[in-house]
Parts: structure tokens; C-alpha cells; sequence
């Protein structure tokens, strides 16, 4: 079972570090996906990272923003967000494929934590 934790209220230009948490087993070999969707809008890519490794994607809109990374002792891989913007506004959702190889396809992906809600507003 993953769980996605962190979200809340942040003002313009702030930050927030979103964690995925799996539930009696380690993720180290998992590819993690972080998926957000906002309101009235399709749930889209933010980053992703393969399983047993540090390699990493990004959407453009986040790029130079965002820092997806694993802590495999704490089995958690966590989303750094920075300089948010209240287009940054959503539900974040993680998601875990065992396979370790999915990238941005959220159809890759197995198992889904429930969502956490970022909203960035002054």
C-alpha cells in the first residue's frame, strides 16, 4: 500500500516536499511516478524515477523546480517542490510498477496511493 503525504497551503513562490511511503516494503526497485490533477483538468505526469536508480524525469512545466529522490532506508521517495506556482495547484498522486522501468504513462503503473492536495495561493 503506498500513501502520499505533505500536501497543503503554500503561498506564491513557496515550497513543499511531497513523500510516497510504501507500507511493509521497500521501493528501491520500483519506478515512482508522481502524477497530479487539478480541477476540471486530466491527471498528467509531474516526475518519475526507475527502480534502482537515481534517474529521473520531468515534466517541462516543473523542470528546474521540482527534485524527485529516493531515501531507501526510510522506503520513501519524496517530491522537493520549489518556486510553486498556483498553477501547481492539485491532487498529487504517487504510483509504484514493479517492472521499475515506467516512465510518464500513468497506465504503467500498479498501485496508487491516495491523493495529497497542494494548494498554492496567496
Amino acid at each position: 500500500q503506498l500513501q502520499a503525504s505533505g500536501g497543503g497551503l503554500v503561498q506564491p513562490g513557496g515550497s513543499l516536499r511531497l513523500s510516497c511511503t510504501a507500507s511493509g516494503f521497500s521501493l528501491t526497485y520500483y519506478a515512482i511516478g508522481w502524477f497530479r490533477q487539478a480541477p476540471g483538468k486530466e491527471r498528467e505526469g509531474v516526475s518519475c524515477i526507475i527502480g534502482g536508480g537515481s534517474s529521473a524525469s520531468y515534466a517541462d512545466s516543473v523542470k528546474g523546480r521540482f527534485t524527485i529522490s529516493r531515501d531507501n532506508a526510510r522506503y520513501t521517495v519524496s517530491l522537493q517542490m520549489n518556486s510553486l506556482e498556483p498553477e501547481d495547484t492539485a491532487v498529487y498522486y504517487c504510483a509504484a510498477d514493479p517492472s521499475g522501468s515506467a516512465g510518464s504513462n500513468s497506465g504503467d503503473y500498479d498501485y496508487w496511493g491516495q491523493g495529497t492536495l497542494v494548494t498554492v495561493s496567496s
